[in-house]
């Protein structure tokens, strides 16, 4: 492996992607970004209305989430940003010219997630989204980068397993 290590978290809004992304940022000492806060206003106040995006809208998303990968590959700092890259599509863009890039789809069984989206507070993606996340999502297929972790778990659980599964031993 190489010395720079971008991992991309990913998974329906309330899988876990943002405690395990940090988790990782924090157990490897690297740079951690919130892929969320990449959104346009317009995504944002959206998905507040309860209107799940179209591919369209998530464009510029991706493709700002895309430039900051590359900020720090060409920086020499590995990093985790978490971002739902739902689609197959989604994932080739965020690697196209970045082959440092691996992704870490976090999973969970539906009713969690569900549970997990009726409890939270102060975000703008309402529960009443996920089954059109559900719907969108691509499962991670062989032939991409990456591993996929159940988020269900404790989280001291849930990041032993992701940092695992991608290989990675924090320094000491």
């Amino acid at each position: 492996m190489s010395d720079v290590d971008l991992v991309v978290v990913m998974g329906v809004s309330g899988s876990g992607k943002t405690t395990v992304a940090r988790g990782i940022a924090s157990s490897m000492h690297w740079l951690f970004a919130e892929g969320d806060a990449f959104h346009p206003e317009a995504n944002v106040q959206k998905m507040h209305s309860g209107i799940p995006l179209t591919d369209e809208d998530r464009s510029p998303w991706l493709r700002l989430v895309g430039e900051w990968i590359s900020e720090q590959e060409s920086a020499g700092r590995s990093a985790v940003i978490t971002c739902s890259a739902l689609r197959r599509a989604y994932r080739d863009l965020l690697r196209e010219g970045r082959p440092h890039v691996r992704f870490c789809h976090v999973s969970a069984p539906q009713d969690l997630i569900q549970d997990r989206l009726d409890l939270r507070a102060g975000h703008y993606m309402p529960a009443s989204l996920l089954p059109s996340q559900i719907a969108t999502l691509e499962p991670l297929q062989p032939d991409e980068p990456g591993v996929v972790v159940s988020g269900d778990g404790s989280q001291a659980v849930v990041l032993a397993s992701a940092l695992s599964a991608l290989g990675l031993t924090p320094p000491d």
